[in-house]
């Protein structure tokens, strides 16, 4: 058999392939995989390279994490999907389990479907004797063939191969591609251990199991969240980014700071959050297109600086990665709970967009999406992704660029500032739209002008009634075009359902595979999913409702937020909620047994 892969780099560590040729018979359609063991054991590692793999292979993959807060110890699991169709959501069901620790078998074991095997290091762990349970000297082997323990758990990888059948040299050609950065030597070591783990797998795994063939020809690439949000910015001609560490938005900060010098961006890590919005409010009103990141608590103190921007009328993206709270809560963990939070943020009144992607491709197009409404419009705009979104990896086709437009808002010409008269601009001139026409600082014959406090139109302090009055009513004009901007909600299944499921961000993928899932248990179910949240789509929304009994919202939080949201902008009342917070992502079984609860 011969098998022939062409691989293309991207910066960011993602790849795209190209041509996959192998002819084999499929025979399973869903598998998943769990990895886990403390943090320190290679869990994340490990779970990046089985995904890739897999990808490689022609198969679809969702790949989630769940990590504790710790450098060591702890309970890291990293589940990976795989499927010959779309899969957009972790299932509840286990099909092959690689425990390095015995904590990984007991907490675990119970999600493992059928005879599906446990694979474990027997002469490291102890565990119930169970007629699932698979030992493999991890430790022993790697020390046998490489000299090294440490890279016991690439033993695993290549036992676990073996027990579902899976080409060994695709996995032999990630671990040279990810382990080649470090030394070639390093590469071979890892690939001798997987053989060492596929060989004894292969001697002493007798059990008859299914397997998992590679398939034919692919084109996609393997990429996470925060991945997709900075190749979007870069998309749209993000050149500047400040940014303070906070999970799970630190990925996006260092790209930028990795790739500066690649793309000719400036990255500056700030002393906190403060000093990180207002970096980029200074840099996009020097002309430069500019973002922050973050998650929640970080944004909790950009809020005097997010007024700043809607007083100066300042374009800016802002990236809020929401995780559990309040306070430190799980850091690590993933929650939908800043809705409201970010949408009626900071002092005063002034209008901002809200987009909360609920797909890497979303993440992609959306990203670019919110800088033309930042510059068009001269507002902030949140992007609210979460851990879920941020950390998942997923397989997806090329992004496609042609799609990107570069829409900065109106600037004046050299020619209309001299038919203006020298210095006779006026950055906050009313208009009937409200958006001011641009000047870039500096231009020739032109002074800009602008103030925290109210200010005139051209950017002087005022303690005018007047002057407010007309300046407040400015800055909410604008709002009608940034509503005018707002896409319409996505809308999957019968549209003759009894009953809407209504989602927003991350939990798209689940409630889309629940929506089918319950469709073909007979009940006439839709899904309506919002990405683009504020201000809030009423009109399209209402209408996509229309022929249906009655909605219920499914979302990770504990007070249902877009059910709230959807009350006061609609007047609409959810028939029942479906929510979860526990810092896990929802899944399709559990809106399935939710959904049933609440209808019985």
């Amino acid at each position: 058999m011969f098998i022939l892969f062409f691989f293309q780099k991207i910066r960011l560590g993602t790849f795209f392939i190209q041509k996959v040729h192998v002819i084999y018979e499929i025979t399973m359609a869903d598998f998943t995989f769990l990895i886990g063991g403390e943090a320190g054991q290679g869990v994340q590692s490990m779970g990046y390279i089985l995904a890739m793999a897999m990808a490689k292979g022609g198969y679809h993959v969702f790949a989630s994490q769940d990590y504790e807060s710790r450098i060591r110890g702890g309970h890291n699991v990293f589940t990976v999907r795989v499927s010959d169709r779309p899969v957009r959501a972790i299932s509840g069901d286990v099909n092959l389990m690689i425990a390095l620790n015995g904590e990984t078998i007991a907490r675990h074991a119970v999600e493992v479907v059928g005879d599906g095997p446990i694979i474990y290091d027997g002469e490291r762990v102890d565990a119930e004797a169970s007629s699932t349970l698979f030992s493999v000297p991890f430790e022993r082997l790697a020390v046998e063939r490489t000299g090294n323990r440490i890279m016991g758990n690439t033993v695993a990888l290549g036992a676990a191969l073996s027990v579902v059948k899976y080409d060994l040299d695709i996995l032999f050609g990630v671990l040279k591609t990810v382990f080649g950065k470090k030394r070639a030597e390093v590469a071979e070591k890892n690939v001798e251990a997987a053989r060492g783990g596929h060989a004894y797998a292969q001697h002493h795994y007798t059990r008859a199991g299914g397997t998992l063939p590679p398939l034919g020809d692919s084109r996609r690439m393997l990429i996470n969240g925060v991945e997709a949000v900075a190749l979007g910015a870069v998309a749209a001609g993000c050149k500047f980014m400040s940014g303070y560490p906070m999970t799970p938005s630190t990925g996006i900060l260092q790209y930028f700071a990795g790739q500066a010098e690649a793309l000719n961006v400036v990255f500056e890590q700030a002393e906190d959050e403060i000093a990180a919005l207002n970096m980029v409010l200074g840099a996009s009103y020097a002309g430069v297109r500019a973002m922050t990141a973050t998650s929640g608590g970080g944004f909790a103190l950009m809020v005097e600086a997010l007024s700043l921007a809607g007083m100066t009328e300042t374009p800016a993206v802002i990236v809020v990665g929401q995780r559990v709270g309040p306070a430190t809560g799980f850091p690590t963990r993933t929650e939908q709970g800043e809705l409201e939070f970010v949408v009626h943020a900071g002092h005063g009144m002034f209008p901002r967009a809200v987009f909360a992607p609920g797909t890497v491709e979303e993440a992609f197009y959306l990203t670019t999406k919110a800088f033309n409404v930042a510059e068009t419009y001269q507002v902030p705009v949140i992007l609210l992704t979460d851990t879920h979104l941020s950390d998942s990896y997923v397989t997806a086709d090329t992004f496609d660029l042609t799609r990107i437009t570069i829409d900065r808002g109106v600037f004046l010409s050299e020619d209309a500032i001299k038919a203006l008269g020298k210095y006779a601009y006026r950055r906050h001139k009313l208009t009937e739209s409200g958006v001011s026409p641009r000047v870039l600082p500096g231009q020739k014959d032109a002074l800009v002008v602008t103030a925290g406090d109210e200010h005139t139109e051209d950017g002087h302090i005022t303690e005018s009634a007047e002057v407010r009055d007309r300046m407040v009513r400015k800055r909410l004009t604008k709002l009608d075009g940034v509503r005018k901007a707002i896409g319409a909600p996505h809308s999957y299944g019968p549209t003759a359902a009894d009953t809407v499921l209504v989602s927003w961000g991350s939990t798209y993928g689940a409630l889309r595979e629940a929506v089918d899932r319950l469709n073909e248990k007979g009940a006439a179910v839709r899904m309506l999913h919002l990405s683009e949240v504020w201000p809030f789509p009423r009109e399209a929304f209402s209408g996509l409702l229309a022929g249906s009994r009655q909605f219920m919202v499914v979302e990770g939080n504990a007070t249902g937020q877009m059910a709230h949201l959807i009350r006061a902008e609609t007047g609409l009342e959810a028939a029942g909620r479906i929510l979860k917070f526990d810092g896990r992502p929802i899944t399709p079984a559990y809106i399935v047994k939710q959904f049933r609860e609440e209808v019985t």
